[in-house]
């Protein structure tokens, strides 16, 4: 199988590492002065979608191009192919029980890997349409609704041959609900353009949503959590240049870690747009952490939750914060 560009990289030897850029005196409580970022693993094609399983101390994340989930070692460091083929598959989380969901683009379907390993396949179709390419996935973790799933539907993986294969979208770029009792789906937006990453409030009364392609820049929108319906729709945050959202987490105090990247106009330096960008739950920037690429999509993980993980281009990097993931 082929391996993605390996780029060399030089863990900062001065300490607050000077990757850690502050946007507002708020955010030096987000910085461990000993923090250092590190690059853990590269030589991939286009890393995404991590997830932390923290009862095996390992992380997985997608090669989309390559078609594979890797599994990189919390206890020896080691990279390892956890699913290959993996189905084009994209953004990763757990469920309730702990099961592995993912965003499949080959198959253009959501899957959830049992604990003997078999492959339950959770939504493919809506209204005797295909969905298009499902990109990120996250799971209600409290309350009545516990267990439901919600993952955005964007046409990303059916544009070529790159992330999948090409076809026709049949379905509008959606945010879609399965039910955890009945496995209904249900489309819960059809307007954005790109939906993409989406995160919970760390009470799960807020949904953020990416808008990947929104114009004239790039958004994240958020919604009241009402049942199985989102309301209330309000601007969260705005890139206000050339910079561009993806995956995103939350921190136990609301904050929302954002993968930014460039919006690809033409003349943009990339340069001070890679990396990850954290706001409060105001919206407000708080911090950035700047990464010699493009950072796709990141989660919180290591035995206390304040260990961030960032899936960029072609590598994997880690940041201890002052702050551990809303997620469990």
């Amino acid at each position: 199988m082929d391996t993605g560009p390996t780029l060399p990289f030089t863990p900062s030897t001065r300490l607050p590492d000077p990757r850690i850029e502050i946007l507002d005196e708020r955010g030096l409580a987000l910085r461990l002065m000993s923090g250092t970022v590190e690059q853990l693993a590269r030589g991939f094609y286009w890393a995404e979608g991590p997830v932390w399983f923290g009862d095996g101390r390992y992380l997985l994340f997608s090669d989309i191009p390559n078609n594979r989930i890797l599994r990189w070692d919390d206890c020896n460091g080691a990279l390892s192919t956890f699913r290959a083929p993996s189905n084009h598959a994209n953004g990763l989380a757990r469920d309730h029980l702990g099961r592995l969901l993912a965003c499949e683009h080959g198959t253009r379907r959501v899957t959830r890997t049992e604990h003997d390993g078999r492959i339950t396949v959770l939504a493919e179709q809506y209204q005797g349409k295909r969905l298009n390419s499902p990109n990120d996935i996250v799971c209600q973790m409290q309350g009545e609704h516990r267990g439901a799933i919600w993952f955005t539907d964007p046409p990303f993986g059916i544009l070529g041959w790159w992330e999948g294969e090409p076809a026709t979208p049949e379905l509008p770029h959606g945010v879609y609900r399965i039910d955890p009792a009945s496995g209904e789906l249900t489309m819960v937006l059809d307007d954005l353009q790109g939906s993409n990453g989406l995160a919970f409030s760390p009470d799960e009364t807020v949904m953020y949503v990416v808008e990947s392609r929104a114009k004239p820049h790039r958004v994240i929108w958020a919604y009241d959590v009402v049942g199985a319906t989102l309301k209330n729709k309000r601007l969260y945050v705005s890139a206000q240049g050339p910079g561009a959202y993806d995956g995103i987490a939350v921190d136990q105090a609301g904050n929302v870690w954002c993968g930014f990247g460039s919006d690809g106009s033409v003349g943009t330096d990339p340069d001070g747009l890679d990396g990850v960008r954290v706001y409060d739950p105001e919206g407000r920037p708080l911090l950035h952490v700047h990464l010699p690429e493009r950072c796709a999509n990141l989660c919180f993980g290591g035995p206390k939750r304040n260990r961030l993980f960032m899936a960029a281009s072609h590598s994997l990097y880690a940041l201890h914060v002052n702050a551990r993931g809303a997620v469990a």
